[in-house]
């Protein structure tokens, strides 16, 4: 006799591993925003003073490590985990900016050329068949070449490079769901074409855009520290991730906190957008439900 009991328990214990992925990165992401908002009153140290009789302090688990330097010290004296939470300001306010534009325009053509077809549709895949023929990398680092670095232009990079994500997922959602009964019925029942398109696929393809929206800001963050790697984003003293990787490379043999900590904050923040978007699609995502 099959046990009735079974369904009810699998889906329980599914519903606590959905659980457990949206509230483990949720947290660091709130931690994160908590850091990045708070930053005067947590970080222990001015995150741009400079002491060269504090170089290259250890973290505060090592030998040698000094009172309120937590995470040790750079080659310059400047505290680590100070830099690390003021660099997640600059890594939020992009990623939320920039990821935040891409999705809007990306989203907006992607609705239009699913749902209207014909010479919409064409041209918005011809555009984005060009745009994706540039490695996307390098088409980031010509764009901030020529308008000057600075926050702006790395936001307007990202957002110019990264919209054809979100057009051409969008665009097959919105293909799949023009297809339902349910618009059939909206049609039938009087509705215009734009109304029923705002009213009835977009709700529907939401919990799409909200879990690309979650996995472009983890890149947005990526691309970002790239940008500032090579000393193409903001200036090479204010704190940033990708400065500070760039800086604790060189140092990696006797200083490899200045590089891992940093690496650490990075590598956590993207894979808990990416996580926390396919979280959120699978529990709002009328379809999976």
């Amino acid at each position: 006799m099959a046990d009735i009991t079974a369904a009810p328990r699998r889906r329980r214990s599914a519903g606590k591993g959905l659980n457990l992925r949206l509230w483990l990165p949720l947290s660091w992401i709130v931690i994160l925003i908590c850091a990045a908002v708070f930053a005067p009153l947590v970080a222990p140290q001015d995150p741009l003073m400079q002491d060269l009789m504090m170089e290259r302090l250890p973290p505060f688990f090592m030998q040698g490590a000094e009172p309120g330097f937590w995470l040790g010290t750079d080659s310059l004296g400047r505290d680590v985990l100070s830099r690390m939470i003021y660099g997640a300001r600059i890594a939020l306010f992009v990623s939320v900016i920039a990821a935040t534009t891409t999705c809007v325009f990306g989203s907006a053509l992607g609705l239009l050329a699913g749902y209207y077809g014909g010479w919409w549709d064409r041209v918005i895949s011809r555009l984005v068949d060009i745009w994706m023929a540039f490695p996307p990398v390098l088409f980031a680092v010509l764009l901030v070449a020529v308008m000057g670095t600075g926050l702006t232009s790395v936001i307007a990079a990202i957002a110019l490079i990264d919209w054809t994500r979100f057009a051409r997922v969008i665009r097959a959602e919105t293909m799949v769901q023009a297809r339902m009964d349910y618009v059939d019925s909206a049609r039938i029942g009087g509705a215009r074409r734009l109304a029923t398109l705002v009213t009835e696929i977009l709700p529907n393809v939401l919990p799409t855009i909200i879990a690309l929206l979650m996995l472009e800001m983890g890149i947005a963050i990526i691309v970002e520290a790239i940008l500032s790697f090579v000393n193409l984003s903001i200036s090479s003293d204010d704190p940033t991730w990708g400065s500070m990787i760039a800086e604790g490379r060189g140092a990696i043999h006797f200083a490899w906190w200045v590089l891992l900590f940093p690496l650490i904050a990075l590598f956590f923040s993207v894979l808990s957008f990416s996580t926390l978007g396919e979280g959120l699609k699978k529990r709002f995502d009328p379809v999976l439900q």
